[in-house]
């Protein structure tokens, strides 16, 4: 859900309510409302920190007019949610078996780590 989204600045764990995104042929860095979707070049900014940004010397910032608001959790979002944990709990639903591992001399291998059996006490 939207509502989940927090601050990308470290540290602040503030609702987000503004995408920072960048258009460096430009040397702009442009604040908006909340975009949709996270997206993986762009930032999600709480409100104190959307409205302090500052640029580099040279650069342009451009901010949305209009106040910034917590996007409020929609239908769909909340449908989407309760779909995804009843599929996740049904009883029905076919359990993945990981895939079995080669064994080499000395004992199982996984991945880095190495099982090695029990020694032998007399």
């Amino acid at each position: 859900m939207r509502s989940v989204r927090k601050c990308s600045r470290t540290g602040c764990g503030h609702p987000a309510v503004a995408t920072l995104t960048y258009a460096y042929a430009d040397s702009t860095a442009v604040v908006g409302p909340l975009a949709t979707y996270s997206e993986p070049h762009s930032y999600d900014l709480c409100e104190e920190h959307a409205l302090r940004l500052t640029v580099p010397r040279g650069w342009e910032v451009v901010r949305h007019d209009g106040e910034f608001a917590v996007p409020e959790p929609s239908v769909d979002d909340l449908t989407a949610l309760a779909e995804a944990v009843r599929e996740a709990g049904r009883p029905d639903r076919p359990i993945e078996q990981p895939a079995p591992e080669r064994q080499s001399s000395g004992g199982n291998r996984r991945g880095h780590l190495r099982v090695l059996p029990n020694p032998v006490t007399e």
